[in-house]
């Protein structure tokens, strides 16, 4: 019997409730196509989205107007800055998992000790004995949802670059490669889908098998949601999450090769 708590629950569910945070920030925003200036209401605007936008405009000055590389080398720098935090992220993560295989064994032999006991005075034994369990092998069960820090810390970063994308009139005007920044393009879709799929593959290479079931749903769903949303959208949102996804693929291949558990161990 699986064992239930308000921190199980969030671990399992952690990643609809930061859907939601998303929706809530996003809904912050006001008009998503009104142009964003100096004068643009609220701090998330004025801080966040209006500073990406000027730098935006920044670096594509700097390349005689090119708006797609703008894009391209803000979003690398972007991902380079979050790196640390995902990479200890990932690696907090391995060890958790590896630690846990450890226990698992006593935590399945307390579980089915308690199978058929439900009463409140057993359901308070079985935690206390659950707690003895991870002091003797001197774990902390709410390590985990640390995990949770570097997705919020990302969260306000990306939705603002996103929104300063969208609220850049000046990109609109401009082409990158073979498309117009402003207008939706078929290829540049597809592509951002692939890549946003093949991330999803790759990340599970370091899953558990359970887990990769529980998850298959989302390697569906989200390059799905990228693809709707790209299709009524202008490319550059396209050309973002392609660049961004294509850097998570090759930072989680790093983080698997530095963080995967020695074999015989």
């Amino acid at each position: 019997m699986e064992k239930r708590s308000v921190f199980t629950f969030f671990k399992k569910y952690k990643i609809s409730f930061l859907l939601l945070f998303v929706v809530f920030l996003a809904g912050c925003q006001g008009a998503i196509n009104e142009p964003i200036d100096a004068n643009s209401a609220g701090w998330f605007d004025h801080y966040f989205v209006y500073t990406f936008s000027r730098l935006i405009k920044g670096i594509a000055g700097i390349f005689n107007d090119n708006y797609g590389l703008s894009i391209i080398i803000i979003t690398l720098i972007i991902r380079l800055a979050l790196m640390p935090f995902l990479l200890k992220q990932t690696k907090s993560s391995m060890q958790m998992r590896e630690r846990m295989s450890v226990i698992k064994p006593e935590i399945d032999a307390l579980q089915k000790k308690y199978e058929n006991k439900k009463d409140t005075a057993s359901r308070s034994e079985m935690q206390q004995e659950m707690m003895k369990i991870y002091q003797k092998h001197n774990m902390n069960p709410l390590a985990s949802l640390t995990g949770c820090l570097p997705m919020l810390i990302q969260f306000p970063i990306l939705i603002a670059f996103y929104y300063a994308i969208r609220r850049t009139p000046e990109i609109a005007t401009h082409s990158f490669l073979w498309f117009n920044l402003g207008q939706t393009d078929i290829l540049i879709t597809i592509i951002a889908v692939i890549v946003y799929y093949l991330q999803f593959k790759v990340s599970q290479k370091s899953m558990e098998p359970q887990m990769r079931k529980q998850m298959a749903i989302m390697g569906l769903i989200s390059p799905i949601m990228i693809g709707f949303i790209s299709l009524n959208a202008p490319a550059a949102l396209p050309l973002y999450w392609a660049v961004g996804g294509i850097f998570m693929i090759v930072q989680t291949l790093i983080a698997q090769k530095l963080y995967a558990p020695v074999q015989g161990k």
